[in-house]
C-alpha cells in the first residue's frame, strides 16, 4: 500500500461564495501537512460562474474536484437535492472525514448524509447561535452541530452554547476562526487595488459607507424592505453608500414602482454588482461604515476595525459587539439613522476594535492540527 493510500481521505463540501472563505485556509493547511488526500465537493447550491471562478482564484483554493449543480429552490427541495447527489460521492469515496461550513443548507444537508453513512463529520464554525428560530440558518446550525462529532468554535461562546445544549465537550475544538485566516492572508493583496477600485467608485478612503441586503427578513417583503431603504436613502445623504446587490435582493428591488422610484431619487445609494473576494475586502477596508445584515460581514469589519451596523433585531456572532466594531442597529428606520449619524459623527477610531482571541490568521493550522490527532495514525 502506497504513503498516499494509507493517508485520511478528508472532504469538504462547500456551498455558497462565504463558505469558499471559511473552507480556502483549511483546504490549504491539509495539503500543506501533507497528512491528508483530499476531495472538494461544491454543491452549487449557490453558483455563478464567473464570481465562483473569481472566489477560487482570489482564495488560491484548487478548483473543486466534483461540482453537484444543486442550484436554487425551497429549502426542503434544495436540501433534499443536495442529499440525492452527494450521497453516491460518499458512498464512492468513503472519507475518514467530512468537513462542512458555517450554516447554509448544504452544510446540513451534507453532514446528515454522512452520518447516516457511518462517516464522521467535522462542523466548522460551530457552536453559534442567534436564538431566532425564524431563520433558516439557526435550524441548520442546531442540527448539524446536534449531529456532528467534531465542533470547531469561532469564540468563546459558543462552547457555553454546546453545552447548554448538552453536546459533549470533548468533541469541542476552539480554533478561531479561518475566515479570518483568508483576510489576514489576502489584505495586503486587496490594499493594493484599493486606489483604483475606489477610483472606479468615484469615492475616496473613508468617504463612503457599504451596505449589503440578503436576509429574508429584510428583503422578502415589499413594505419592510421599502422601509429598510427609505432609513439607507437618508444616510446617503450624509455619504455615498456603494450597493452590491444580492441575487435574492435583486429581483425584489425590481418588484414595484415605489422601490423603484425611491432609488432613482437616491443616487448617492450606489447599486452594483456583486464583487469578488479581493474586490470586496478592499471596498470594506476602505470604507468608513458598512451596514449589513450578514454574519461574515460582522467579522470581517470587527478584523478591519471598520464600524458596522448590523440591519438585524440579534446576532449570531457576539463578539462582534463586544470585541468589535458592531453594534445591533435593528430594522427600525429611526434606529438605523439615528445610530448612523452618531457613528458618522464621532473620530473614526480603526484601532478601537480589541482583536478576539485565536483571530489570528492560523485558526486553519489548529483545526488540521486536530484532525491529525484524530485520524492519523503514529508514525
Amino acid at each position: 500500500m502506497t504513503d498516499r493510500a494509507r493517508k485520511p481521505l478528508l472532504c469538504f463540501v462547500v456551498g455558497a461564495r462565504p463558505n469558499f472563505v471559511k473552507a480556502g485556509p483549511v483546504v490549504k493547511a491539509a495539503l500543506a501537512s501533507g497528512s491528508f488526500r483530499t476531495l472538494l465537493v461544491h454543491t452549487g447550491q449557490h453558483y455563478d460562474e464567473a464570481l465562483s471562478d473569481l472566489f477560487f482564484r482570489d482564495l488560491s483554493i484548487p478548483p473543486p474536484d466534483l461540482l453537484l449543480e444543486v442550484g436554487s429552490g425551497s429549502h426542503a427541495v434544495q436540501t433534499a437535492e443536495v442529499m440525492r447527489r452527494i450521497e453516491p460521492v460518499l458512498v464512492e469515496h468513503r472519507p475518514d472525514c467530512l468537513l462542512v461550513f458555517g450554516d447554509v443548507n448544504s452544510t446540513f444537508a451534507a453532514a446528515l448524509t454522512a452520518v447516516k453513512l457511518g462517516i464522521p463529520v467535522a462542523h466548522v464554525e460551530s457552536g453559534l447561535r442567534s436564538y431566532d428560530r425564524e431563520m433558516p440558518e439557526e435550524i441548520n446550525r442546531k442540527l448539524t452541530d446536534a449531529i456532528s462529532d467534531l465542533l470547531f468554535t469561532t469564540e468563546e461562546s459558543a462552547a457555553d452554547n454546546l453545552a447548554a445544549e448538552g453536546v459533549s465537550q470533548d468533541k469541542v475544538h476552539f480554533v478561531g476562526n479561518t475566515m479570518i485566516d483568508s483576510l489576514c492572508a489576502n489584505l495586503d493583496r486587496a490594499r493594493q487595488a484599493q486606489p483604483e477600485l475606489l477610483e472606479h467608485h468615484r469615492v475616496t478612503a473613508g468617504g463612503y459607507a457599504v451596505l449589503t441586503l440578503h436576509r429574508p427578513s429584510n428583503v422578502d417583503r415589499q413594505q419592510d424592505l421599502e422601509t429598510m431603504l427609505g432609513a439607507i436613502a437618508q444616510v446617503a445623504t450624509e455619504l455615498p453608500i456603494i450597493f452590491p446587490v444580492h441575487p435574492r435582493t435583486q429581483a425584489r428591488l425590481q418588484a414595484t414602482a415605489e422601490i423603484g422610484a425611491l432609488l432613482a431619487s437616491t443616487p448617492a445609494l450606489r447599486l452594483c454588482a456583486p464583487f469578488g473576494y479581493l474586490e470586496f475586502l478592499a471596498l470594506l477596508d476602505g470604507a468608513r461604515l458598512a451596514l449589513t445584515d450578514s454574519g461574515g460581514i460582522q467579522e470581517e469589519t470587527t478584523a478591519l476595525g471598520v464600524p458596522c451596523l448590523t440591519l438585524r433585531d440579534n446576532t449570531e456572532r457576539p463578539i462582534t459587539l463586544t470585541a468589535g466594531t458592531n453594534t445591533l442597529a435593528g430594522t427600525r428606520a429611526e434606529d438605523i439613522v439615528r445610530l448612523a449619524r452618531a457613528e458618522l459623527a464621532r473620530p473614526l477610531d480603526r484601532g478601537r476594535a480589541t482583536a478576539p482571541p485565536l483571530w489570528d490568521g492560523a485558526a486553519a493550522s489548529r483545526l488540521i492540527t486536530v484532525l491529525e490527532q484524530r485520524l492519523v495514525a503514529p508514525r
